[in-house]
């Protein structure tokens, strides 16, 4: 199933058609072979393949056929685990997510200690450039850990200098975003993990559109403000209700994430592609804790 998540969608990533583990494909028997034909007809239950979608799936070349005594030592041999074969692992995207948000955290610091209080040059200047890396990483069909690190590193001194500024005006907002996106998380991984949540086609679909449209919304919003208009999306009542669902548009990206995960596991993804789960679930934490500071912000008001 082709992942809708846009950082696991592309080709190159969780779902690219690409081979790989040796399975999901089948080889035509040979003429001749009494299996060269179907004796039940063409409608016959095992006429397909059922691990044939696998996109990590690919046969060697020229296989030959195993001996008996080649079956026998291979039954006999231990099972090869993910770290033997190559494969992705849970371990992995948490090792990997770890370092990314490291990186994230650490350049927010130098951020917030290095920059004067009130100074947005610095922030517009380094998400501009972290949007820029991030759309490379997107459309890039191999992995690249250093570009991933990189974004982080931009995002995070952005993030410490956005942080910064907000912390002088409300004091303990840094603190109250932080464990709010937490919160968030570990409220969507219970949900998923529990069954709660199903990413489903028809789930998938509906939060994507309502995603498009969020984000056209504040396209406008930001185009309107750049005339002196103000529509009201990030202040009062309004402002609450589109933080809100921000956060949860931040939720339902996390749950398309823990999907990709999952099934990448599950389709023996290669090990790299761990980094690129862990930039997927930056980006929807970065998303998360973006949204909760504003609408702390709007909530706490003149405080």
């Amino acid at each position: 199933m082709r992942s809708s998540n846009p950082v696991f969608s592309r080709e190159g990533s969780f779902t690219r058609e690409s081979g790989y583990a040796g399975f999901g494909t089948t080889q035509a028997p040979q003429a001749g072979s009494p299996y060269a034909t179907n004796p039940y007809g063409q409608s016959g239950p095992y006429d397909n393949n059922p691990y044939g979608n696998n996109p990590y799936a690919q046969q060697a070349p020229g296989q030959q056929p195993l001996t008996d005594d080649q079956l026998v030592e291979m039954y006999r041999a231990p099972s090869a685990g993910p770290l033997a074969t190559g494969r992705m692992t849970l371990d992995d995207v948490v090792a990997r997510t770890a370092m990314t948000l490291l990186t994230l955290v650490a350049a927010g610091g130098v951020a917030w200690f290095a920059l004067p209080d009130r100074n947005f040059g610095f922030a517009v200047g380094a998400s501009l450039i972290a949007f820029v890396v991030g759309m490379v990483i997107s459309f890039k069909r191999s992995v690249s850990p250093p570009l991933i690190l990189l974004y982080a590193g931009l995002e995070g001194f952005a993030l410490g200098a956005v942080t910064k500024v907000f912390n002088t005006i409300w004091p303990g907002i840094a603190i109250q975003a932080v464990l709010g996106t937490a919160a968030v998380f570990a409220a969507m991984l219970i949900a998923y993990k529990t069954g709660r949540i199903r990413v489903t086609p028809r789930y998938t679909r509906i939060g994507i559109a309502i995603a498009m449209g969020f984000v056209l919304l504040l396209f406008v919003n930001m185009i309107a403000a750049m005339f002196g208009a103000d529509m009201g999306l990030r202040s009062g009542p309004l402002g609450i209700v589109v933080g809100l669902i921000g956060i949860g548009l931040g939720a339902f990206f996390l749950s398309l994430d823990f999907a990709a995960i999952e099934e990448a596991i599950a389709q023996g993804a290669p090990q790299k592609e761990a980094w690129r789960a862990a930039f997927g679930l930056t980006l929807s934490l970065v998303w998360i804790y973006v949204e909760m500071l504003r609408l702390i912000a709007i909530l706490r008001g003149d405080d």
